[in-house]
């Protein structure tokens, strides 16, 4: 079945950053578009950033443009984000998926930036 496990999250102070990693299995990875969702707390799931199946970049959510980059190897059927310059408002858990298929979570990783 479809699974993703990320891992990376942590707790760092502003200005810092973090790399997380999602490992997917279960389907054809690169015939896929992948994309980082996070879902700060009290608030509803929202899309971070969104690759294509061979690396070309479909967006960034405007509160992360020129602080995150989203990037994949489908060698190893695994999707990145580089986080830099991490803010408060960055603090949520975050999850890997298919681009537009929102099914089949996994457990997300959390990142907390406090001081």
């Amino acid at each position: 079945q479809v699974q993703f496990v990320e891992s990376g999250g942590g707790l760092v102070q502003p200005g810092g950053s973090l790399r997380l990693s999602c490992a997917a299995s279960g389907f054809t990875f690169s015939n896929f578009a992948m994309a980082w969702y996070r879902q700060p707390p009290g608030k509803e799931r929202e899309l971070v950033a969104a690759i294509k199946s061979f690396g070309s970049i479909i967006k960034y959510g405007d509160s992360v443009k020129g602080r995150f980059t989203i990037s994949r190897d489908n060698a190893k059927s695994t999707v990145y984000l580089q986080m830099n310059n991490l803010k408060h408002e960055d603090t949520a858990v975050y999850y890997c998926n298919r681009y537009g298929l929102l099914r089949d979570w996994g457990l997300g990783t959390q990142v907390t930036v406090s001081s």
